[in-house]
């Protein structure tokens, strides 16, 4: 089964988040990763969906 779109979210967070930020304790990774996942939803635009966010694409 092809995986891509899940390597490129691990991927996306990894050096557009937790490699910058830093935690320190695994609450503020929780949190972190929590305010990620939304704006990856929300506000990131995707090359892959024609620039739109996940969420402008479900329609």
């Amino acid at each position: 089964m092809d995986n891509i779109h899940t390597e490129r979210l691990w991927g996306s967070l990894k050096y557009e988040d937790i490699y910058l930020k830093s935690y320190e304790t695994m609450g503020e990774l929780k949190k972190g990763i929590k305010r990620y996942f939304m704006f990856y939803h929300k506000e990131r635009f995707h090359q892959y969906i024609e620039c739109l966010t996940p969420l402008d694409n479900a329609d």
